[in-house]
């Protein structure tokens, strides 16, 4: 795995976690599978042993034990078994594999066809079996080494392959630079270990490809992740592609946001008389209505407030008709719930408040969890007026500043200068309904 800097961003280490539990996943899958292709090797010699005619003979039959054959697979499956299982305790407590255990497992697994090798040169000859079954076992570990998703870790197995093998054949074969028999010269024995060294080469680029491929996808998931739980549960498809391609690092900063509050009216009071599921299934009928009908007019839902939710406009995208668009969508979301109260028996009253005006927004929370939000007067004042829909008996109400961005479009009856908690001076206040 990569070193991770002490100062890399939470979201870095999330990356971070996130591969390095897929890694393990497919070094699960690795070992798991190399255990099963050698308990089908196994069963199969010792079938060929028991059951076979004379096709398994010399070769099998006469020369090779199935104790012996049971002593050298079965310690490997057994082996591989515990490194499965260790893998799927290193992936429940987030851990990884240190890296000196990677490649003495990797030279460990590796040496299973070098064993086999031994075995058979001692019960057939070592011409024999330098050109039988065991040399070509050590594809089976290159090839499986591409799970790994490591390059160097695939070419140490195809390096530990060819050195193995040419060491047996240096060991049992009377080898020499040029001689009439060519499966006794050096250079013989030297192109098969090269072989096997460029498989691992090449197993290692397909496994660093595939690492790649991981990473790209991972980097995806993550970065909608982020997004998801930086602008709330709800996240238009939409939005998420035009977040992802500007980003959402940006620091806070200033700007203007014309800022929308929701709220149900007497919701909680209702309540108490229906079932949770009752309660629960109104407020989701009447948010999918709603929140659809924010994202169609460019805003988003930012944060929901137990019976409403706090929408924005020109955050985080600037939008010069934000005002418009925010007051476009109070309306049509008051005559949504009109007509859906109509084919309901349970009506709901709703309060809006609107008010446009500079604020902070930004990436707000603890290193672990952050949360983009807006914060200041802008935010306040847009609350205080949702709430002074109940004094009015209104259910639309927003500031003078909205009125005047919106212009003829605005529309609305001025209830003159109101007074407003938390306010010291009376603040201009519009109606729409």
């Amino acid at each position: 795995m990569p070193t991770i800097p002490r100062d890399a961003s939470p979201q870095d280490l999330e990356f971070a976690r996130v591969l390095r539990g897929e890694i393990l996943r497919s070094e699960r899958q690795r070992v798991l599978s190399l255990a099963v292709i050698l308990t089908v090797l196994l069963l199969t010699l010792v079938g060929i042993r028991t059951f076979g005619t004379d096709f398994a003979s010399p070769v099998f039959r006469e020369r090779v034990q199935p104790a012996t054959v049971f002593l050298v697979f079965v310690p490997f499956i057994v082996y591989e078994l515990i490194v499965a299982g260790a893998v799927t305790y290193l992936l429940r407590h987030n851990r990884d594999i240190f890296i000196l255990a990677r490649y003495g497992n990797a030279a460990l697994e590796t040496s299973l066809p070098t064993v086999l090798l031994l075995l058979q040169i001692h019960a057939m000859g070592a011409v024999t079996a330098l050109g039988f079954l065991s040399p070509l076992l050590y594809f089976l570990f290159i090839i499986l080494s591409t799970l790994r998703l490591d390059f160097k870790l695939s070419a140490f197995t195809g390096a530990v392959a060819a050195i193995e093998i040419f060491v047996m054949a240096w060991l049992y074969l009377p080898l020499f630079w040029s001689v009439e028999d060519p499966t006794l010269t050096i250079s013989y024995h030297l192109s098969r270990s090269a072989v096997l060294l460029v498989g691992g080469i090449l197993a290692g680029l397909v496994g660093a490809r595939l690492r790649r491929q991981f990473e790209s996808a991972l980097g995806a998931v993550v970065a909608r992740d982020r997004v998801t739980n930086l602008f709330g549960q709800h996240v238009s498809p939409q939005v998420v592609e035009r977040l992802l391609a500007t980003g959402t690092e940006n620091a806070s900063e200033t700007r203007q946001v014309c800022v929308l509050f929701f709220d149900i009216r007497g919701f909680t009071a209702a309540a108490q008389s229906r079932t949770p599921d009752e309660v629960v299934g109104r407020l989701d009928a009447a948010f999918a209505i709603l929140v659809e009908i924010v994202e169609r007019h460019q805003g988003i839902v930012n944060k929901f407030l137990g019976d409403g939710f706090l929408a924005m406009f020109g955050a985080p995208f600037d939008d010069p008709d934000a005002a418009r668009h925010a007051v476009a969508a109070a309306r049509e979301m008051l005559a949504a719930i009109e007509a859906d109260n109509r084919g309901h028996n349970w009506p709901i009253r709703i309060g809006i408040g609107v008010h446009i005006g500079d604020a902070v927004t930004g990436n707000i929370g603890s290193p672990r969890r952050k949360e983009y939000t807006v914060i200041g007067d802008t935010v306040n004042l847009a609350s205080r007026l949702e709430a002074l829909n109940k004094e009015v008996g209104s259910q639309i109400l927003i500031s003078d500043a909205v009125h005047q961005a919106c212009g003829d479009d605005g529309g609305g009856v001025a209830l003159g200068p109101v007074a407003i908690r938390g306010y010291d001076a009376p603040v201009p206040v519009w109606r729409l309904a």
